[in-house]
Parts: structure tokens; C-alpha cells; sequence
């Protein structure tokens, strides 16, 4: 994991973005988030499981999906599968050791 700060490239309203092999934060003191860093741990292992650009795409139509589902940005976002996953596990530091293949796939 590669740790990049830069307030300028992370979305509006959000304080992290995972693109393996980096996490990109929007401010320095998330580096000592040990949950934020945990719940970018996640995605980065989710990336890794799907290939990376199968991910992204997967993510997409997913988020599109429940968007048209919830008509609600921040409702469709919290529902696609891989944001499941890592909120549900975020304060399990120790889940990625635990984790199984495809996790996120039990929360689609």
C-alpha cells in the first residue's frame, strides 16, 4: 500500500480513494487512521481479487444500479457490495487475515 496525500485528487465529501497499489488520502492526518486505512485495505485486496479494471467497472454498474434503485447518491454508494464489506469489517483490524476470496460477494 502507497500512501498518497492530496487534497486535490480525492472526490468531494470523501477522505479516501483506493487505485492499487495506492490509497490516495485527503489529508495527512488520516495516515494515523488506523480504520480508514484498514477499510482502503479492504478495497485494495477487493481490486487485487477482480484484477483491478474488473473492479472498477463492476463498481460502477453497481453503484449506477442502486442509484437507480435509491434515486440517492449517498444511499447507492453505502449499498454497492464492496462498500459493505469494508464498512461492515473497517474496525476488524484483523480481518484481512481472516478474510475469504470474495468476500464482498455475500453483501451484492
Amino acid at each position: 500500500m502507497i500512501l498518497i496525500v492530496s487534497k486535490y485528487l480525492i472526490p468531494k465529501g470523501y477522505l479516501g480513494f483506493t487505485f492499487f497499489p495506492f490509497v490516495f488520502l485527503k489529508n495527512k492526518e488520516s495516515k494515523a487512521d488506523l480504520i480508514m486505512l484498514n477499510h482502503e485495505r479492504i478495497h485494495l485486496r477487493q481490486q487485487l481479487e477482480l484484477l483491478i479494471l474488473p473492479f472498477f467497472i463492476w463498481y460502477l454498474v453497481e453503484f449506477l444500479w442502486k442509484y437507480l434503485k435509491y434515486r440517492n447518491r449517498a444511499v447507492a454508494y453505502k449499498a454497492i457490495s464492496f462498500e459493505r464489506e469494508a464498512y461492515e469489517n473497517e474496525t476488524n483490524l484483523d480481518y484481512i487475515k481472516q478474510r475469504r476470496f470474495l468476500s464482498f460477494v455475500r453483501n451484492v
